[in-house]
């Protein structure tokens, strides 16, 4: 698993617990995926690659493996990009958001299955969270404008949101936000994928 993570990550900084907590993680993925659609991936090579190793380079550009704030994860289907990083950094304050209730379900399972603390599922659109975030993440989502708009209204002041997203929509997203500071970083293994960093002014 080091080697397909590889390009995402340094193999030194990829800890047993967290291996061990993708380990858990793919084999719940693989299982429920024969049953409910949660990735078009259908191998776990690629599974690995396209979902945690993503997930894992914007874990390591987005925060230190010590951080304490709170992440919100929009839309987060299987888990992406919100749980590789709450591996990465334990004491994230992690709540994924996802209307599905089935999908819901499959997130629960995977956060008993790890004994994971500082982390709660909503089975809830985002539009209806009262609560902010100082870091909120997206990645592959329907009705992706809307989605965007509605991350945007989750980031508390001062706060970042991180979008895992295709080259193409780049432009689109950037007229979408607010006033702010945009970064981009290339996926690596892609050659349209990016790391997309807005912050607030």
């Amino acid at each position: 698993m080091r080697d397909l993570l590889a390009p995402f990550v340094p193999p030194a900084e990829l800890d047993d617990a967290l291996l061990a907590s993708i380990d858990v993680h793919l084999t719940l993925l693989i299982r429920w995926n024969q049953r409910m659609n949660l990735s078009a991936l259908r191998t776990p090579e690629a599974m690995v690659e396209r979902h945690f190793g993503e997930s894992l380079f914007a874990a390591r550009h987005l925060c230190p493996r010590n951080a304490l704030h709170d992440l919100f994860d929009l839309g987060s289907g299987a888990g992406f990009p919100g749980l590789p990083i709450k591996y990465w950094a334990p004491g994230l304050q992690l709540t994924l958001i996802e209307s599905h209730g089935k999908k819901a379900t499959f997130l629960r399972e995977v956060g008993r299955a790890l004994n994971l603390t500082g982390f709660s599922v909503l089975n809830a659109r985002a539009e209806f969270i009262p609560q902010r975030a100082s870091l909120v993440t997206m990645r592959a989502v329907e009705h992706f404008e809307q989605a965007l708009i509605a991350a945007t209204g989750l980031v508390a002041p001062g706060g970042r949101l991180a979008l895992l997203i295709g080259e193409a929509q780049r432009d689109l997203a950037l007229s979408l936000l607010p006033t702010g500071t945009s970064s981009t970083l290339p996926l690596p293994s892609s050659q349209a994928r990016i790391l997309l960093t807005w912050q607030g002014s």
